[in-house]
């Protein structure tokens, strides 16, 4: 699939830890306590020192945090960790997915010096003063619009990405105005793809509850304006395959991270091809989250443990076995499904959010 030499791009979750409780995010259930799988890891600066020695970092092209789980502000030793990748290559690219919601000015003002012109933040904000909160539960509008524009303020590059959902859609304009007005290069109108079910079927709406289970937001579909189209192409997909299992067995995968020598590090410095791939390995309503298919590929979870040397995942086969799993006749012969569900040539909810 690739080799350690190989990689340009690090996809980091530095943690699991979040203030927001949304309820769409695998973190915690549907917005009400954390996910039972999880322990709540972080990765360290002296952590992401043993995973990534300096001649590692110079080579790659880009390092980003997001991940799964958790908000890279709410960690601890989020910004030591930049400068520490920054000082061993200082033209790469660096950023960082975040609800904005965490740490003081000071803390912004430094993360804009850090990443100087190479590096950009990616705020996801899903609404206004008055919405903002309703699908991002937990996070303060004012904590938000003091962080982005210490940010911005200091020459921090800015995106803002907006989930458009039924109750703030009619905000758009709006919110692409005042992103103008405080300085943010970019405003993305994202088209979620959240109404595609775990087992791919179409949803219409899901309820969302806070941290003491009472019923809060109920999310909806947008209009058609702001759809995510794959929802539309999935008809099509069933009308030609029978069914998105079907499909799957069927699908030619087309794998982002192959394409892009991309890596992903999970909060716990597990070495991973991405996001989807460690992101079924701990779905809480599961009662054994080891029923995921995933872990067929993972026989020992130590063994992918990058703080033990990054290179010595790659020797593991993993990333062989995954990519060899993909030439076989259907999911239940041992093809990864998650790869046909994120990586099919025909159907790619995640790129649709993005048009």
């Amino acid at each position: 699939m690739y080799r350690y030499e190989d990689i340009k791009t690090i996809h980091l979750e530095v943690t699991q830890n979040c203030q927001a409780s949304c309820p769409m995010c695998d973190r915690n259930m549907n917005g009400k306590g954390i996910n039972p799988h999880i322990n709540l890891d972080e990765l360290s600066l002296l952590d992401c020192v043993d995973i990534f020695p300096p001649e590692f970092i110079k080579q790659l092209d880009t390092m980003y945090m997001c991940g799964n789980l958790g908000d890279p502000i709410v960690a601890k030793d989020t910004l030591e960790i930049f400068e520490y990748f920054r000082s061993h290559n200082p033209n790469m690219w660096l950023s960082m997915n975040t609800n904005a919601g965490a740490k003081n000015e000071e803390w912004w003002r430094q993360l804009a010096e850090v990443f100087g012109r190479m590096g950009a933040v990616i705020f996801s904000v899903d609404g206004l003063r008055d919405t903002n909160h309703l699908y991002r539960q937990g996070v303060v509008w004012d904590n938000v619009e003091r962080n982005m524009r210490a940010f911005i303020d200091a020459g921090g590059r800015a995106r803002w990405d907006y989930l458009i959902f039924e109750h703030n859609q009619h905000q758009v304009e709006e919110a692409e105005a005042l992103a103008n007005a405080w300085g943010c290069e970019k405003f993305m109108k994202k088209k979620t793809g959240r109404f595609i079910t775990q087992d791919s079927k179409k949803k219409e709406s899901h309820q969302a509850v806070n941290r003491k289970g009472k019923q809060t937001q109920e999310l909806k579909k947008p209009d058609e304006k702001y759809l995510n189209k794959a929802l539309s192409k999935q008809d099509v997909i069933i009308n030609k395959y029978g069914s998105m299992d079907a499909y799957y067995d069927a699908a030619p995968i087309v794998c982002k991270v192959k394409k892009e020598n991309s890596l992903f590090i999970t909060a716990e410095g597990l070495a991973l091809p991405c996001c989807w791939t460690a992101g079924r390995m701990y779905k809480w309503w599961h009662k054994d989250p080891k029923v995921e298919q995933i872990w067929d590929f993972i026989p020992d979870k130590g063994v992918l443990d990058a703080r033990k040397g990054l290179s010595k995942v790659f020797d593991t086969g993993i990333f062989e076995d995954i990519q060899n799993s993909w030439a076989k006749p259907s999911c239940g012969d041992g093809k990864l499904k998650v790869c046909s569900m994120k990586c099919g040539a025909e159907f790619d909810p995640f790129a649709e959010q993005f048009k």
